[in-house]
């Protein structure tokens, strides 16, 4: 499943964007290295913060399954 944040042109249209900022990261309380280990696309060029983003990722973050740890078979004692 990959996601893809929308930016605003200069005319106010939107379009698809190459990434989530360093800002909407920080809102939804991801690091730089907790995005790249869960492959979502981050653009450093860009500055801003839109709210739609920041839902975005939210459902995204929510929609992922914590792993649970695998429990360690019992060795077989002969």
């Amino acid at each position: 499943m990959t996601i893809q944040p929308t930016v605003q042109k200069k005319n106010g249209r939107l379009r698809e964007g190459k990434g989530f900022s360093k800002g909407e990261l920080r809102k939804v309380g991801i690091d730089f290295k907790q995005a790249v280990r869960l492959a979502i696309p981050i653009d450093l060029r860009r500055k801003t913060k839109h709210e739609e983003n920041i839902k975005t990722l939210k459902q995204y973050l929510k929609s992922l399954k914590p792993s649970k740890p695998r429990k360690k078979r019992k060795s077989r004692a002969d």
